[in-house]
């Protein structure tokens, strides 16, 4: 029988896996799935490549900049391109957590330990961050007024991630301890039924995607045409969600599938709110193991 402490990364590593695979098995207007390839990838890369980050985002110990760095390095050789950098940001600091919180962990007992992780990472940590940053080279990266991936850091990787928050969402969960996925994201997913975990994504992706501007689709293509995608995923979320959740057991819309057809032949990529989502499916998949989430799931 394995020991207590081990548990939470046998949960941990196919929560992971499992929200990885949900990102490209369902349909989500503007991303990969394997229903619908674009912006020049296909769904087998991002499966690939959660498969290649694995082992380095739940290694034991390692500190978290050196499980970003090391993720993003076996991702371009297993994918050849950026298709997991928001998703490694998110989870390296979340499985370091996890380490803190014992077999069965609550969302307030993680949301703690992730505080006290990012209270922790220093310059090191932003200096192995930025060559993971720079080696993704993800689409519409500029060089910021300060603390620029493309220089040395001089702060910790919280302080600096501190200084994007404004601009991008990812940023902004170093910065505020992971408050949009624990609150935004997880309230989004506990309206969906619990066997219907394509549905739970969906809803998940678009309360994100109509909450705010998609941080990618600002660096590509600004803020006014993020915000026009942004009000447009409100009215799609919404009529969607006429028919009520709790009684869909798949995510197909024809309406969705248009509007995904469109945002593609523009090339627009919500791609954040995408990382954001599976960062939430990975963190309801690990409390649902620990027992800690189905009692306030609504089916």
């Amino acid at each position: 029988m394995p020991e207590p402490s081990t548990i939470p990364f046998e949960h941990a590593r196919a929560a992971f896996l499992e929200a990885c695979a949900l990102d490209v098995t369902t349909p989500k207007p503007g991303n990969v799935s394997m229903q619908s390839p674009g912006h020049g990838m296909n769904a087998a890369q991002f499966l690939a490549s959660a498969n290649a980050a694995l082992d380095a985002l739940f290694a034991p110990g390692a500190r978290v900049g050196q499980r970003i760095l090391d993720a993003v390095t076996r991702t371009r050789a297993a994918a050849g391109c950026n298709t997991n950098l928001g998703i490694v940001l998110l989870i390296a600091p979340l499985a370091a957590a996890l380490e803190e919180t014992g077999p069965a962990p609550s969302a307030p007992a993680w949301r703690a330990a992730a505080s006290r992780v990012l209270t922790r990472l220093d310059v090191e940590d932003a200096r192995l961050a930025y060559r993971a940053i720079a080696l993704a080279n993800p689409g519409g990266l500029g060089d910021a007024p300060e603390q620029s991936v493309h220089a040395p850091p001089t702060l910790g990787l919280r302080d600096a991630m501190r200084l994007a928050s404004e601009r991008d969402s990812i940023a902004r969960q170093y910065a505020n301890g992971f408050t949009d996925l624990f609150e935004t994201g997880l309230v989004a997913y506990r309206e969906a039924p619990p066997n219907a975990p394509e549905v739970a994504m969906l809803n998940v992706f678009l309360a994100f995607l109509g909450g705010w501007p998609d941080s990618h689709i600002m660096r590509k293509h600004g803020l006014a045409l993020a915000q026009s995608v942004t009000l447009a995923a409100r009215e799609q979320h919404a009529r969607w969600r006429q028919t009520p959740l709790a009684s869909r057991r798949a995510p197909a819309d024809p309406r969705l599938d248009a509007w995904d057809a469109q945002l593609k032949a523009r090339a627009i990529n919500p791609g954040t709110s995408a990382d954001l989502a599976v960062a939430t499916l990975f963190v309801a998949r690990c409390l649902e193991a620990g027992g800690a989430l189905h009692l306030t799931h609504r089916g």
